[in-house]
């Protein structure tokens, strides 16, 4: 009997343990904005331009699929696991180092494409999202 209830009491302690520390990283949804470049009234500023960030966790496996990755772990080590807003973030950095600030500019994303990568072993692993996309500046 005392066995089976430290054994309950274990497997409770684990679960909720991994419970917390699941994320899939990308928000997904359903309801899109759709624009169509037919008129003149733009103008590509920028090509293959492009972000990253990294998260490690302990004790897990992470998942890449497309543009979608999946991570299950006790604990994040490194990084602050927003992968794609971090990735976003970084990606307008780099236009901003070589065509200056963005801000208050009309500019737009264009052609983005998404690559994840992982890293999996069995006491660490981490998950790399890269983020590559054109610019565009309306008139």
């Amino acid at each position: 009997m005392k066995n089976k209830i430290l054994f309950s009491g274990l497997l409770l302690f684990c679960l909720s343990l991994l419970y917390g520390c699941s994320t899939s990283g990308m928000f997904t949804s359903a309801n899109m904005t759709n624009v169509q470049l037919r008129q003149a009234n733009y103008k590509i500023i920028a090509t293959n331009i492009s972000g990253e960030a990294e998260a490690g966790y302990i004790i897990g496996a992470t998942f890449p699929a497309g543009p979608l990755t999946q991570t299950l772990a006790i604990a994040r080590v490194s990084g602050t696991g927003m992968l794609y807003k971090e990735a976003l973030e970084n990606l307008w950095k780099n236009y901003e180092e070589k065509y200056g600030k963005a801000e208050g500019d009309k500019l737009a994303l264009i052609n983005v494409r998404y690559d994840t990568d992982a890293i999996n072993l069995i006491l660490y692993t981490s998950a790399k999202i890269y983020i590559r996309a054109d610019v565009i500046r309306f008139e």
